[in-house]
């Protein structure tokens, strides 16, 4: 089984110059499957080209972003809940959504509204959520709780929380997005991902996004997963093989895809 990125941008800037040759890199290296989430409408026909051209590797979401959420909310949400509606077969989750505290707090009542909206569909449709949460740890799980008892589950995406919010998270159904931060000498998570279950865990490289060590600050590409796979099998202290089945195991299962 090959390795499994759930959370890629590969549809993104960053790599209009060498997209295809990053992507065949990857696939020799190992790299079977990328999940690509979405951020908003202007990006949508990247995505739908990308999959087109690699419909056996490339998978897509439907989704708006947090740090997305501005005046034209509504607009982009009804962009959405379009693509879910005539085109769900197309999209394998909800996301990326959820709440940024981080950057800028001027629309966090519009974000918390989207992150909302976006999990009742992702419920009407029978779909997974992949989460971004960026300095809102208490505000996501405030609104996670409230929806407990409904059939929801996904990804934390990039997960950089505490090992309380660790198992908090996969408690309410959620699996543990683990990308570059677990190589980061202060990236925390390293110090308790091993007391957690692997099978708890799906990969991510959240590329061009947070590289890892030791190309951190620099532009990630979709290789690098391997790095997060090598930090990972050493934390647990079993072979790296072992982390790259059990995770795309996981993964396919969430995503519902047989191979």
């Amino acid at each position: 089984m090959g390795i499994v990125d759930t959370h890629i941008h590969l549809y993104g800037e960053a790599f209009d110059d060498d997209r295809l040759d990053l992507i065949e890199k990857a696939k020799a290296e190992g790299v079977s499957h990328f999940f690509l989430p979405a951020i908003d409408s202007t990006y949508t026909d990247r995505m739908k080209a990308l999959q087109k051209a690699y419909p056996q590797e490339v998978f897509l979401m439907s989704g708006l972003h947090p740090t997305h959420v501005n005046e034209n909310y509504k607009s982009e949400l009804d962009h959405v809940y379009k693509e879910l509606t005539q085109s769900s077969e197309d999209y394998v989750a909800v996301g990326e959504i959820g709440i940024d505290l981080y950057w800028d707090k001027t629309f966090v009542k519009e974000q918390t509204l989207s992150f909302e909206t976006q999990i009742n569909w992702a419920l009407s449709f029978d779909l997974p959520i992949v989460i971004h949460c960026r300095a809102a740890f208490d505000e996501i799980f405030e609104v996670l709780e409230s929806y407990r008892s409904k059939p929801m589950y996904g990804i934390f995406h990039c997960f950089s929380g505490s090992l309380a919010q660790a198992k908090k998270a996969i408690d309410l159904g959620f699996k543990l997005g683990i990308g570059g931060v677990v190589t980061f000498k202060n990236g925390k998570i390293d110090q308790f991902l091993n007391q957690l279950d692997l099978g708890s865990l799906v990969l991510e490289t959240d590329a061009p996004y947070l590289a890892p060590s030791p190309y951190r600050g620099k532009r990630n590409i979709p290789s690098y997963i391997n790095l997060v796979a090598d930090k990972v099998a050493e934390l647990y202290n079993i072979p790296r093989e072992e982390v790259i089945e059990k995770t795309a195991a996981t993964a396919l299962a969430l995503f519902r895809k047989s191979n």
